[in-house]
């Protein structure tokens, strides 16, 4: 509203500015005419200049009470409070400037115009006509005379010989009275010339008037010279000649006398310059009825603008105490602007204004409080949407009401939709669900849980939960905060493996070598005491003991190399052709184990001796679970992966079990029959130490993949 009031504070500025803009432009205007009516000759020559302003000016204002006259009609239609009375005000003003202003306009526009034509005697435009008339036809006269001379002159010459013609051509032209006679080549060159007075060179014409004298039968012009004054020239040319082109031409020379071509010249001048008077007459009314349609205009504006300023200040607190009241109906309650007027209205708007102004200040009050709100709850949104533990908020009956992006990552689950259910329908999470509503029916405040959610086509995870009871003040319900301790249950694991690996490598490697040599010892120092079935037998006991000691050998091997496997020597690797060169010693293996090796893969920071150890673990470990297969295939995979580098074996077996793809990389854990299930322990602990990831998952219709990344060389 206050943005309002000083747009209508500008606009009565805008207003009052008109005012003085268009009073000074009267009077620059009547100025302007009075230097016209008291100086014909600069009247003349402004005259485009002055009427080209008039009609701006005059458009202008005209635009501007168009423009006026519509706004008030806009504001009619819009039913703006107060426009009636504008509308009234406006209709009584414009009928006292119109009526009266019309009237002076008719008689003003008819006495300028009988004040102008009586400045001009008519008598003396016909006198000046008639003299021109007179002129122009005592000139048609000479020069048809003097072409009659000429022609009669030319069949003269075309009957004498050219040597004679000089001779009577001095004759003819003193016979004929003139006062030059000049006979031209077809060239246009002189021939001969004759005149009354002693002239050099005579008045030559130019070669189009030659050209037109032999196209036609002659030609006369009115010349001005600057020694005789106007001078009469007739062209003719001479017949006798095949061809108009090759004749020669006569041309006659008679100046006017100086008191014709005087008075003619006086005449026309004359003419010309009342001519010139009439023009500024027809352009003084037409000026002089512009400058009071303009004054009309003027007056009839200055009506609308009094008009203006009086509704304004007339319907101006009703029209700020209207706005207000809709403004405060819209929530809007910005303080009207202030009256200077200590009638009732004024009080009666300065109390509207205090009103507005505590309701502004409550308004504003309530919206801090909310913004504090609003950014308390945006930072715990925040501080909830940063963090990895997932977090789950229900109601009282059990429908979810918030969960954050660690909720959502953990379980893997967007959970689209599951405002509006209950958590006993939950269609997926069947874990979580039984556990939290478990926990529910027992009635604590804060319980605890560890859960083992499974994954089909992954390996499973394990959950920390714990939940507790949410005030009743604030709604009531209960929230749920979970971990994924996969990975540091697993660490655990791994750890506690290796200690227990140490020990029994340990423990078992030292009688191992003295129970091989005692066997060797006893198969040689008695297999020859013995007959021939006691000594296979004694070969057979010995060959089992020796070949079982060497299999547990390689079993303490192995729980040696995952028990103290070596910190790895990082250098710059291909890891295409450290795969090429694992995949050299499988070309005769079956089955045959297929390529898909991306090109310009950049280098990895690898040890090259355990990462062969971990490409020999999976490739025998596909072979192993693809041997049973109808079909068997394997495949080898690398590509490039953001900044790591993927390495991936597939094969068609028959894919890791539920309860085995859970705990793969633990120590001892696997679904073959013969198997330490210490491969992928290891495999993993390498691709730890290398700090890459590994992943392993079964693939449709059958088989699995075990993915590794590894980081790019630096």
């Amino acid at each position: 509203m206050a943005a309002l009031g000083l747009h209508r504070a500008a606009g009565g500025a805008a207003m009052r500015n008109f005012i003085f803009a268009s009073a000074a432009l009267s009077g620059v205007l009547l100025l302007l005419l009075s230097l016209a009516s008291e100086n014909t000759a600069l009247f003349a020559r402004s005259y485009p200049l002055l009427l080209g302003l008039n009609v701006t000016v005059a458009l202008g204002l005209l635009g501007l009470v168009t423009w006026l006259v519509a706004h008030l009609l806009r504001e009619h239609r819009a039913a703006v409070f107060g426009s009636r009375l504008k509308l009234r005000l406006f209709a009584a003003f414009a009928a006292l400037a119109v009526a009266p202003g019309a009237l002076i306009y008719v008689l003003s526009v008819n006495f300028v115009s009988r004040s102008v034509d009586s400045w001009f005697n008519v008598r003396i435009e016909q006198a000046l006509e008639g003299g021109l008339i007179l002129g122009r036809n005592t000139l048609d006269y000479l020069s048809a005379d003097l072409l009659d001379k000429a022609r009669t002159m030319a069949r003269d010459l075309s009957d004498t010989p050219p040597l004679k013609r000089s001779a009577r051509l001095d004759v003819l032209r003193e016979q004929a009275g003139v006062a030059s006679a000049t006979l031209f080549s077809p060239q246009g060159q002189v021939v001969t010339t004759s005149a009354a007075a002693t002239r050099l060179v005579p008045a030559l014409p130019s070669p189009s008037q030659l050209r037109q004298a032999r196209q036609g039968m002659g030609l006369t012009t009115v010349d001005t010279d600057s020694n005789d004054g106007l001078t009469v020239r007739a062209l003719v040319f001479i017949g006798g000649a095949t061809l108009a082109s090759d004749a020669p031409v006569l041309q006659l020379l008679q100046p006017l006398p100086a008191s014709l071509a005087l008075n003619a010249e006086a005449v026309q001048s004359a003419y010309r310059d009342y001519q010139e008077l009439s023009l500024a007459r027809a352009g003084l009314k037409r000026i002089f009825a512009l400058t009071l349609t303009l004054a009309l205009l003027l007056a009839l504006l200055s009506a609308l603008a009094v008009a203006f300023v009086i509704s304004r200040r007339m319907s101006a607190p009703l029209s700020i105490l209207a706005r207000g009241t809709d403004a405060v109906m819209q929530g809007d309650f910005s303080p009207i602007p202030a009256l200077a007027t200590r009638d009732e209205l004024g009080t009666l708007t300065q109390s509207f204004r205090r009103m507005t102004e505590q309701l502004n200040d409550a308004r504003a009050q309530a919206e801090r409080s909310r913004s504090e709100t609003e950014a308390a709850r945006t930072y715990l949104e925040g501080v909830l949407g940063n963090l990895s533990t997932g977090v789950l908020a229900f109601s009282p009956s059990t429908r979810l009401r918030a969960a954050n992006q660690g909720a959502l990552a953990i379980l893997d689950d967007r959970l689209e939709g599951w405002e509006d259910i209950a958590l006993a329908q939950w269609p997926r999470h069947p874990e979580l669900r039984d556990t939290i509503l478990a926990a529910i029916d027992e009635g604590q405040e804060s319980w605890s849980r560890q859960i083992d959610i499974a994954d089909p086509f992954g390996p499973g995870k394990t959950l920390l939960l714990r939940g507790s009871q949410l005030p009743q003040a604030g709604g009531g319900g209960f929230v749920v905060v979970f971990d994924n301790i996969t990975q540091l249950i697993a660490a655990q694991r791994s750890a506690a493996w290796g200690e227990v690996a140490r020990r029994l490598a340990h423990e078992i490697k030292n009688p191992l070598t003295p129970i091989q040599l005692s066997a060797e010892r006893l198969q040689f120092k008695l297999s020859d005491k013995l007959d021939e079935d006691g000594q296979r037998l004694l070969a057979r006991a010995t060959s089992t003991i020796v070949d079982q000691v060497e299999a547990m050998k390689n079993m303490v091997n192995s729980f040696r190399d995952y028990a103290r496997l070596p910190q790895p020597v990082l250098t710059p690797l291909d890891l295409n052709r450290l795969v090429d060169e694992v995949l050299g010693l499988y070309e005769t293996s079956t089955p045959r184990i297929e390529r898909h090796l991306a090109t310009d893969l950049p280098h990895i920071s690898g040890d090259a001796g355990q990462l062969r150890q971990v490409i020999h673990n999976l490739l025998q470990n596909a072979q192993d679970a693809s041997a049973e297969a109808g079909t068997p295939q394997i495949s080898v995979h690398t590509r490039r992966r953001g900044n790591r580098v993927e390495l991936s074996v597939r094969d068609n077996g028959h894919g890791f079990p539920a309860q085995v793809l859970a705990r793969a990389f633990e120590p001892y854990v696997t679904s073959k029959a013969r198997g330490t299930g210490l491969g992928l322990a290891i495999v993993k602990k390498i691709v730890d130490e290398h700090d890459g990831r590994i992943e392993i998952e079964n693939i449709a219709p059958q088989g699995a993949e075990i993915r590794i990344a590894l980081p790019l060389a630096a």
